[in-house]
């Protein structure tokens, strides 16, 4: 079988603008976390006015300010995230063949604030003055579109729309193209922007966001005893994947083998997860990965309580028990949940922490929940030595995916 490895990697979330800053903070504890600044939340007497938004962007430094219109911030965010990733993998122009480079883009919503903007316009103005930019502008695989325009790539161009798993079934796609000889590289990007009032009323209406206004930067807090659901958050992340031996021929840097990825549906609840259904995808994961001793896990971690409770039990049962478990964090206490980019920036994240040899911490934990009794570094990084680590994502639906890297 092929092998897949990356080569070249970015991200922007609510810590930090590129993939070092942003995997410093993280490390710091710093969390992005606070009031909504990207509409009047309590004016419109939203009962949650918190979320990890993306500060001081401007989409003009990534695309020309007469592009700018055309898109949503979910493809501006992606373009940034896919440019850091791009030049990152440091490509020969002239050696290399952009008919055998896809792309693989996920969000788990898309245009969301496009489409608010463009109902109330339909609604106060008239069809008429709808955007002609909208459409183009909102669908979920015009983050493919754009990414592959602005680097010229012509292989396979996918798109993930799998809810909070949809950037972690990207990097899968994306694999699987590599595996099955239909391209030599992939560029994968993850998107989402939905901190909006449609976005933030919607899930709160569900009752799954955390109701702490008072309290931003504690809001988030995984696997913690008083938890009281998720933060929206917002970014980007990519990821070049390549096959091993191309990586290899023209002296690519390396920061993982994609060693294993599993995938399931839980076909339970349309919004509430099982322990079944992650536990297969991680069994799957596993077994393709030749069943490794996985040294870190960054879990997918909402801070909701069933989420966190049914994740540490399907870790127990995968490890054979808690005092088996490797060190388990979510970051996101620091950065919120950014749906479908989340898996990107958490894989990103993960791949990270094995370059460097240190463990993100699960911020914000105060209060242990008996029933979440992992080694979950809590509140301080810690430094150890990470050979092989393993990324989930769940999401509504019941859609599970997980993927497994290895140093090399």
């Amino acid at each position: 079988m092929r092998r897949v490895v990356v080569t070249g990697m970015g991200m922007i979330n609510a810590v930090g603008h590129d993939k070092e800053t942003s995997f410093k903070a993280m490390c710091d504890g710093v969390c992005g976390i606070d009031t909504i600044t990207l509409f009047d939340a309590e004016a419109e007497g939203q009962g949650v006015r918190i979320a990890g938004e993306v500060k001081d962007f401007d989409p003009a430094t990534v695309m020309p300010p007469k592009e700018v219109k055309k898109a949503d911030r979910f493809i501006q965010l992606g373009l940034k995230a896919a440019q850091e990733a791009m030049a990152d993998a440091d490509f020969c122009e002239a050696d290399t063949d952009y008919d055998r480079f896809g792309i693989a883009a996920a969000s788990g919503i898309g245009g969301l604030p496009s489409i608010e903007k463009n109902s109330i316009i339909l609604n106060t103005r008239g069809p008429r003055r709808i955007s002609p930019f909208f459409i183009p502008g909102a669908l979920v695989n015009m983050l493919g579109g754009f990414v592959s325009i602005d680097h010229g790539l012509r292989g396979p161009n996918l798109a993930a729309v799998t809810a909070c798993a949809a950037g972690t079934h990207a990097i899968s796609e994306a694999a699987k193209t590599i595996i099955c000889n239909g391209a030599e590289r992939m560029l994968v990007v993850t998107a989402e922007s939905a901190v909006t009032g449609v976005g933030v009323g919607g899930f709160a209406s569900m009752k799954a966001l955390s109701t702490r206004n008072d309290d931003p930067k504690t809001a988030s807090r995984p696997f913690d005893a008083e938890r009281d659901g998720f933060v929206m958050g917002e970014g980007a992340a990519a990821l070049v994947l390549e096959e091993y031996d191309a990586a290899v021929a023209r002296g690519a840097k390396i920061y993982g083998e994609l060693i294993g990825f599993g995938e399931s549906g839980d076909a339970n609840h349309i919004t509430t997860p099982s322990m079944d259904g992650p536990l297969r995808a991680m069994q799957a994961a596993m077994n393709m990965a030749g069943n490794p001793k996985v040294d870190y896990v960054n879990a997918h971690g909402t801070s909701t309580p069933t989420n966190d409770r049914n994740e540490t039990a399907a870790l127990k049962v995968l490890f054979g028990g808690k005092e088996n478990c490797p060190p388990v964090t979510s970051t996101k206490g620091q950065t919120g949940h950014c749906l479908g980019a989340a898996g990107g920036i958490e894989a990103v994240a993960a791949l990270m922490a094995m370059r460097e040899g240190i463990i993100p911490p699960t911020i914000n934990h105060m209060n242990p929940d008996p029933e979440c009794d992992l080694d979950i570094v809590p509140n301080e990084a810690r430094k150890a030595e990470l050979n092989i680590v393993m990324s989930n994502s769940f999401g509504f639906g019941g859609t599970n995916g997980v993927v497994i890297f290895k140093k090399i």
